[in-house]
């Protein structure tokens, strides 16, 4: 059965050949190869679609330089002037535009441009924006989730010039790209264009293997900040464990609450049974999920989450949260468990039903990676943003 499912690729366009400016603030490089990695991915699936592809990633100059990684798609790397913190929020995309200038119009009159797709409406969206009307040429903007929520980051004033400069982007734009529903209704009236277009995910690479024992692993990936939600993982896992002790908690991922994190681990009384792993590369993370039988994430926010998707490719069962862009793929007892964001019992209860039940484990974890065969692999995005850019150029 899914022999059949991974040899059923979408169906593929033989239209005219197009040609994409990428401009993104995401994109693998020498400090972060996993940064990104959610627009780097599908390019290449693209390029079979006759969409070809060209990527300028940008950088602040105040956060230093990067190099790019060797990859199938190239990749430039332009620095711009913004003011550190949230006041470079509403401010950066002049700045963007203008450094952006000279090599974008060498780039255009080598070989035409079909479309720029910008990656957050802000900074590369606004200069989009810019770009797009002096080159007379469409673009879209995709939005992936925290970017929107502008008064959280940046606080209620400058929130506030942040959506106005961002409203602007997206009702110019010829169309905006939301990773989810979840998403498109935090856009709301600010992109009446707005479509969903979800995440895909390497299913070769992010593929089943035999679960480790000795022990089992319940496995979280993600940057150590407060609204993955790890401080409420750790407290569920105290409570679950009594009934699993063959299990051990592993966490990849690196951030400011990683000091907090342990200390509370400590206070917990089970130090020796959880594992900060720190930052790993996408191969690391991949084997990690290969082996791993649970996977666990209560996040009190995700426009999507692409690693919920990795871990179902790897045929395992994910535990997420109620009201998250990952609502629309993971069905609650079917391919994977959902709980109420903030609730330690549920989550404690969750994990320790599927520590128990090595049969549910397996289940669940097939039809997991069946839902991401049938509907969530980079093909399938690929396919429906070459669809989506050919209708932005007709």
């Amino acid at each position: 059965m899914e022999a059949a499912c991974e040899n059923a690729q979408p169906v593929r366009s033989q239209a005219r050949t197009l040609r994409v400016l990428t401009l993104t603030p995401f994109y693998p490089n020498s400090e972060n190869s996993a940064e990104g990695c959610f627009v780097a991915d599908v390019l290449p699936r693209t390029q079979h679609l006759r969409i070809n592809n060209e990527v300028i990633a940008v950088r602040p100059r105040h956060r230093g330089r990067v190099r790019p990684l060797e990859s199938q798609i190239s990749c430039a790397w332009q620095q711009y002037f913004s003011f550190p913190g949230n006041l470079g929020l509403p401010t950066a995309g002049g700045s963007l535009a203008h450094s952006l200038e000279d090599r974008v119009q060498q780039i255009h009159q080598t070989e035409a441009i079909d479309m720029i797709h910008a990656h957050a409406a802000l900074p590369c969206g606004d200069a989009a924006e810019r770009m797009s009307r002096k080159l007379g040429i469409p673009f879209v903007v995709s939005v992936h989730g925290l970017d929107v929520f502008f008064e959280r980051q940046a606080g209620k004033t400058l929130g506030r010039w942040c959506r106005r400069v961002s409203e602007r982007v997206y009702r110019r734009a010829r169309a905006v790209v939301c990773i989810s529903e979840k998403v498109r209704e935090c856009v709301g009236s600010m992109a009446p264009n707005a479509r969903v277009v979800h995440n895909g995910v390497d299913a070769e690479t992010f593929s089943p293997d035999v679960e480790q024992k000795n022990p089992l692993v319940v496995l979280s990936v993600g940057n150590l900040i407060p609204t993955k939600g790890h401080a409420l993982l750790l407290r569920a896992y105290s409570r679950a464990i009594g009934t699993a002790m063959e299990w051990e908690l592993q966490i990849i991922g690196d951030g400011p609450e990683r000091a907090s994190l342990i200390r509370l681990a400590q206070r917990l009384g089970i130090s020796s049974r959880v594992r900060f792993l720190g930052k790993q590369t996408r191969d690391q993370v991949a084997r990690a999920m290969k082996r791993c039988g649970v996977f666990a994430l209560p996040s009190g926010y995700e426009g999507l989450g692409c690693v919920y998707l990795e871990a179902m490719a790897c045929g395992k069962p994910a535990i997420a949260c109620e009201g998250q862009g990952i609502d629309e793929i993971i069905e609650h007892g079917a391919n994977g468990l959902l709980v109420q964001a903030g609730s330690e019992l549920q989550l404690a209860e969750s994990l320790r039903v599927l520590m128990q039940n090595e049969d549910l484990r397996a289940r669940l974890g097939r039809a997991a990676r069946q839902t991401v065969l049938q509907r969530h692999t980079l093909e399938h995005q690929a396919v429906e943003l070459a669809d989506l850019y050919r209708e932005c150029v007709a």
